[in-house]
């Protein structure tokens, strides 16, 4: 039997990483997965990143660690430019240097949202903030030293992990009789589970270059929580509100849809919509709670 193919994945414990971990339980691939977590490796310092990667031998490295706090980096420049950009830059270099496959996970915000079509993966990139920029600079330093690299462009990324928007809104639904969502920002939710899928897969390919993968359907974030609370069972009214009623740091792009045409053409793969995403996470926590009560 041939050795497995080793994946190295930073940012274990974040939406995409624990996904990863769910998945690297159920795959029938060869494939041996090692977790690092920040404590094991931190993406600000960097000159650690050359012996911790050799220390491993990964075959594949998947970058699934972010700086995602899109309010908070206008103020924490230099901490997101670390993370988005200056890590991803040298972990490109040293894969390059060693012939390891770098795939790395990036997002809409690199837009503007000026367009009214879904952003193909060549559309002229300008980012509103300092994330999208902190992203879009590390897109461009990862293309400048690794050819090879995969770069997988992805939106509105929700789970049942940590704080998030899905688990942020069943919180706060919970505790209130009426939520008011924006409704004049559209996008496309992504399920982590269904983008670990993916980026799974397309790591184990020879794709290279820039590519889009979201859940199918687009929804402004009243839709999208609309659909959670309904999901959830959740007696909550959800009202939609204009976003110059929910001023925040950072400008957020109006329309940041992604066109996922390159994907389907290359991997020939459908998608769930994101209705259907939504759904089934939350069968999936209701069940959990319903086996949590009867313990």
């Amino acid at each position: 039997m041939k050795n497995p193919v080793k994946i190295l994945v930073l940012g274990s414990n974040g939406q995409l990483g624990c996904e990863l971990q769910f998945l690297s339980e159920v795959q029938e691939e060869n494939v041996e997965f090692i977790f690092a977590t920040r404590s094991e490796i931190d993406l600000t310092e960097i000159h650690k990143l050359p012996s911790f990667i050799e220390s491993i031998q990964p075959n594949i490295i998947l970058n699934a660690a972010a700086y995602t706090a899109v309010d908070l980096a206008e103020k924490e420049q230099e901490l997101a430019k670390a993370i988005n950009t200056l890590a991803p830059i040298e972990i490109a270099k040293i894969c390059e240097e060693k012939g390891i496959k770098f795939v790395h996970i990036s997002t809409d915000f690199v837009f503007d949202g000026l367009k009214s079509s879904p952003y193909l993966e060549q559309d002229l990139k300008n980012p509103l903030g300092v994330y999208g920029l902190t992203k879009s600079l590390g897109e461009d330093g990862i293309i400048l030293e690794n050819q090879d690299a995969l770069i997988i462009r992805t939106s509105w990324v929700f789970s049942g992990h940590g704080k998030n928007f899905f688990t942020t809104i069943v919180r706060l639904a919970s505790e209130r009789d009426e939520l008011k969502i924006v409704d004049d920002q559209i996008g496309s939710p992504t399920w982590a589970r269904d983008l670990a899928w993916f980026s799974f897969y397309a790591s184990l390919s020879e794709a290279r270059g820039v590519y889009h993968f979201t859940n199918e359907g687009v929804a402004s974030w009243y839709d999208l929580a609309k659909a959670i609370v309904d999901s959830m069972g959740i007696e909550c009214d959800v009202l939609p509100i204009p976003t110059k009623d929910y001023p925040t740091p950072a400008k957020r792009p109006s329309y940041s849809v992604l066109s996922k045409e390159k994907t389907r053409s290359t991997f020939g793969s459908s998608n769930n919509h994101w209705r259907d995403s939504v759904q089934a996470l939350a069968d999936e926590l209701l069940m959990a709670e319903e086996m949590e009560d009867e313990e």
